[in-house]
């Protein structure tokens, strides 16, 4: 099962969430909201290589942390996966929306200086700005595009582009969501939960619910689990992350 997207440190007890990871035999991707959070988030997947962690700047305290972009600059030549970054167009963060482009700017002029990095991306209500700054940036590496939530007119630009998408529970919940996840390229798809924000019947999304996602996607695709499991593992290999 794989978690591509949620945020191990935020749970109330992450070592005990990451602990359960492990012995579900997980592979999760744990991103961050600051680069000063790598470093503790980090630790928790120590003896746990099936955990590994992302260096992000959330783009809706992008304002309040790009102090923390030489720090990014730093560790990136260590790091394998950027995320979460991005840019997010709702009305609560559009007064930081210049502090937002210029931060999301210059980390994919970062990871396109070292060669590229596997990107986790938040794009809500701005998939036009999101894709004109990675079609601009071809080589910032390979973006996954997290609880894609654009139109069908972006999703096919997207596609366009070779982004990868992941999908949750939560996003499949919704009749959009399972409209624009059909149209997603089968073999460029993951799962995700984005826990512990994305919410499930009232409750706190954990990483093992995107076996949710699995069922939903097979009812979707008219395959079995098995066969959808298999997928999955299959793109991550191709991504060559596992």
């Amino acid at each position: 099962m794989i978690d591509f997207h949620c945020h191990l440190d935020l749970y109330p007890d992450p070592h005990a969430i990451a602990r359960e990871c492990v012995a579900r035999g997980l592979y999760i991707l744990s991103v961050t909201t600051t680069p000063s959070a790598w470093a503790g988030t980090a630790a928790l997947a120590h003896e746990a290589p099936r955990i590994r962690t992302a260096l992000g700047l959330h783009p809706q305290i992008a304002h309040e942390r790009k102090g923390e972009l030489p720090l990014l600059e730093r560790l990136l030549p260590d790091v394998r996966y950027v995320g979460e970054i991005g840019l997010d167009g709702g009305p609560e963060y559009k007064r930081h929306w210049q502090d937002q482009v210029f931060v999301f700017t210059r980390i994919l002029e970062l990871c396109a200086g070292v060669g590229g990095r596997v990107l986790t991306i938040h794009s809500r209500r701005a998939a036009v700005s999101v894709l004109d700054a990675l079609e601009a940036h071809p080589g910032a590496g390979t973006p996954i595009l997290h609880w894609f939530s654009g139109t069908q007119r972006e999703l096919a630009r997207a596609v366009d582009l070779n982004c990868w998408f992941s999908v949750g529970p939560a996003m499949l919940a919704s009749e959009k969501g399972r409209a624009l996840a059909a149209k997603m390229p089968r073999d460029r798809l993951l799962t995700e939960t984005d826990g512990p924000f994305a919410q499930l019947e009232g409750s706190m999304a954990l990483p093992w619910d995107a076996e949710r996602a699995i069922t939903l996607l097979a009812d979707m695709w008219t395959e079995p689990e098995t066969a959808v499991r298999d997928r999955l593992a299959t793109n991550l290999r191709r991504l060559g992350t596992a």
